[in-house]
């Protein structure tokens, strides 16, 4: 039995390489040196007959075999460490159920401003699982192998993956109400007299145009990369923004920000979650779908949406 196994540290550096994409950086996860991770790599190739992973430039890429096993040994290590969790709490199979744990990867910016805020409503409805949220700020997918549930602007085109968008979302702009409220009978003809918080991955001449204005950029203030912060810098007053609606309900529910006109434009960029088709933790991962699904569907409209929140 179990004859086929090689040595469990050699399946953990194949993890921790095809994860970080590094055999150094696998060695320092593992405490060991370099050359002991690229040795349990060679050992595994010559155990397996075939290649495990390749060099590009400074990265070493798991092939296809590499990246499944390794995929393979990260399910069977996470289940092993839960059933070592349930044997030192005494757990037995009469016991309460075990809990599922589900690592999602998810965008910072919707993190931050929509995912984390409602988080305590998905434990309630779903004490058995708890997530392990894991947050990607960059605009590129990482390895969709690497979690169990990637929320991202791209979607996963390898086979074997189920991606289904989040939502129409739409972009609007917003401002807080006592800097609108600073110019008399504003209308939307008047946003140019507000500060214009400029942001590095939209332009404002779409949603001038969309409002029926003269496009025009601004060209002064200082300009925000990431989209959190550019709201941080509307709800400190410091301008007037434009964003995803997702990312700005609450902060409008709260009356933190008001919404300026009723125009309503498509991102550049959506929301996308994949995971793998016939995943061990499935249930798990649908009934988080679902979740996120009747956390959409429960918001207000915005004035002028022409999106609706979506179920497939």
């Amino acid at each position: 039995m179990f004859q086929h196994l090689p040595p469990l540290q050699s399946l953990r550096a194949l993890e921790a390489a095809a994860r970080h994409r590094s055999f150094t950086r696998a060695a320092e996860e593992l405490n060991l040196t370099h050359s002991a991770v690229s040795h349990h790599m060679r050992a595994l190739e010559q155990h397996l007959g075939t290649a495990l992973f390749r060099r590009v430039g400074a990265r070493m890429i798991p092939t296809s075999v590499g990246a499944r096993l390794a995929e393979r040994v990260r399910i069977g290590m996470s289940e092993l460490d839960e059933a070592m969790n349930e044997a030192r709490a005494g757990v037995t199979p009469d016991a309460t159920p075990a809990i599922v744990r589900l690592e999602i990867s998810v965008m910072t910016d919707l993190a931050a401003q929509w995912l984390i805020p409602r988080l305590s409503r998905f434990s309630e409805r779903h004490p058995g699982i708890d997530l392990v949220v894991r947050i990607h700020a960059d605009i590129s997918a990482p390895d969709p192998y690497s979690v169990d549930v990637g929320i991202w602007h791209q979607r996963v085109e390898a086979t074997g993956f189920v991606t289904r968008k989040l939502l129409d979302d739409f972009v609007i702009a917003v401002c807080r109400p006592d800097v609108v409220a600073q110019i008399p009978d504003f209308t939307v003809a008047d946003i140019h007299q507000l500060p214009m918080l400029r942001f590095a991955h939209r332009s404002w001449r779409d949603w001038q145009v969309a409002a029926g204005l003269p496009p025009h950029e601004p060209t002064r203030g200082p300009i925000f990369d990431d989209s959190g912060l550019l709201l941080r810098a509307a709800i400190a007053g410091q301008g007037v923004a434009t964003t995803r609606s997702l990312l700005v309900r609450d902060a409008l529910a709260a009356g933190e920000l008001v919404q300026i006109g009723d125009v309503c434009i498509p991102p550049s960029l959506e929301y996308h979650v994949n995971w793998r088709e016939n995943h061990p933790r499935e249930p798990a991962i649908l009934a988080f779908w679902d979740w996120m699904q009747d956390e959409i569907a429960a918001m207000t409209p915005l004035a002028g949406s022409p999106f609706k929140p979506r179920r497939p």
